[in-house]
């Protein structure tokens, strides 16, 4: 048998072809203006990364109006895609990321809940349903059903500027606990309309997403337009179950019959966690229900090149880097040059301005608590660098 080998071209189901099956995760700036606007820092934080994945997916950029920004309090926003006003700055964004000939790929999004950003300007928040969650300290309203048909539109309007713009495909967030997730969750979505109740019902605002964005896709791109999908693959805490793994395979077997490109599983606990009692890992789990031509995507404490290895040889298809891009902008370019043992394992004072952080980044992620992120390795030693400029008191 011939192992996947990180260097492989791959050829994505529609033709869009990739220099290797090495991909930079999506990671928030922190970086974004006022509205969801583009700002310098953004700009020279992805072109710093042009060369560290061979398909850079952008952070989150929320769709509707009413879909964010979801961010840390006091921080620089979140990037939006809302509006025809933001073409220009995602023009700026695809043509930093394009620089060096990788793909570039826009992450659409829809925040629900987690829209903090509406709550801050005195606004309302909106989910599928309006529950009252212990760890928010502002209400939430349920959707119309006129509400909710307007944002699976948004999606489409989203996927259209990111043609414009230039990217080679879009990336829906259907993962980490946002909209879509949401209403998948059993949790969040008490709905007894066609939105909710049942496993189908609940699938259905995912699913009238991906059709939409793929409408969109056929009728304006060019046709090696790239479509991922990524997903959370369990929502558990404890005794509360949004969803088993077992359901999300459903869903993606469904997500699959779209004919995306690729499906990118978030793996918080690593590329080749596995879920309780299970022998398979997640990403065996799911790359055995997909079709030949849908590749699998997976992300998870990637810092290296080994790790980067084992992931392609034994689990996946293309393998994902997050922080450790993060830390190391070159990450992709270092191991395709055979010099992957160069590769920055840890933020430091000496790197930081290497690693090109956005301001909000630095700031974040020297605080103690990260912001609430996952902490960078060898983030202890650059607290001095933190002003708290951002920080609420």
């Amino acid at each position: 048998m011939v192992l996947n080998q990180l260097s492989d071209q791959v050829t994505l189901r529609h033709g869009a072809k990739l220099r290797s099956r090495l991909v930079m995760s999506p990671m928030q700036t922190l970086s974004g203006l006022k509205g969801g606007f583009v700002s310098d820092d953004t700009i020279q934080y992805y072109s710093a990364r042009s060369q560290a994945a061979t398909m850079l997916i952008t952070e989150f950029h929320y769709v509707s109006a009413n879909g964010g920004p979801a961010y840390v309090p006091g921080y620089p926003e979140q990037l939006g895609a809302y509006s025809d006003e933001h073409i220009d700055g995602l023009k700026r964004t695809a043509s930093a990321l394009k620089k060096d000939g990788n793909k570039a790929i826009l992450q659409i999004h829809h925040a629900g809940r987690a829209a903090i950003g509406r709550y801050i300007n005195g606004k309302d928040v909106v989910a599928p349903s309006a529950i009252d969650f212990s760890f928010l300290n502002y209400p939430v309203r349920e959707l119309t059903l006129e509400e909710i048909e307007a944002i699976i539109l948004d999606f489409g309007q989203a996927t259209r500027r990111a043609i414009e713009a230039g990217f080679d495909g879009v990336e829906i967030h259907g993962a980490n606990h946002y909209l879509i997730q949401q209403f998948f969750s059993k949790l969040s979505n008490l709905r007894t309309d066609k939105w909710g109740g049942s496993l189908e019902n609940r699938m259905a605002f995912p699913l009238a997403i991906v059709k939409e964005v793929k409408r969109v896709v056929e009728e304006l791109a060019p046709e090696t337009f790239i479509i991922g999908y990524r997903i959370s693959p369990e929502e558990v805490h404890g005794e509360n179950i949004g969803y088993s793994y077992k359901e999300s395979i459903k869903l993606i077997q469904e997500v699959d019959k779209c004919e995306l490109d690729y499906i990118h599983l978030s793996l918080a606990t690593g590329y080749n966690s596995k879920p309780v009692n299970q022998e398979k890992t997640y990403a065996q789990l799911f790359k055995e229900k997909l079709d030949s031509k849908t590749k699998l995507l997976i992300v998870g404490g990637i810092f290296g090149e080994e790790s980067a290895k084992d992931a392609v040889e034994n689990y996946t298809d293309l393998i994902a880097i997050a922080r450790g891009t993060m830390i190391d902008p070159q990450f992709g370019k270092k191991i395709l040059e055979g010099n992957g043992k160069a590769i920055l394992h840890e933020i430091s004072p000496i790197s930081v301005s290497y690693s090109h952080l956005t301001d909000g980044l630095l700031e974040a992620f020297s605080r103690e608590d990260s912001a609430g992120f996952s902490p960078l390795p060898g983030a202890e030693s650059i607290r001095y660098f933190h002003t708290g400029k951002y920080d609420l008191l």
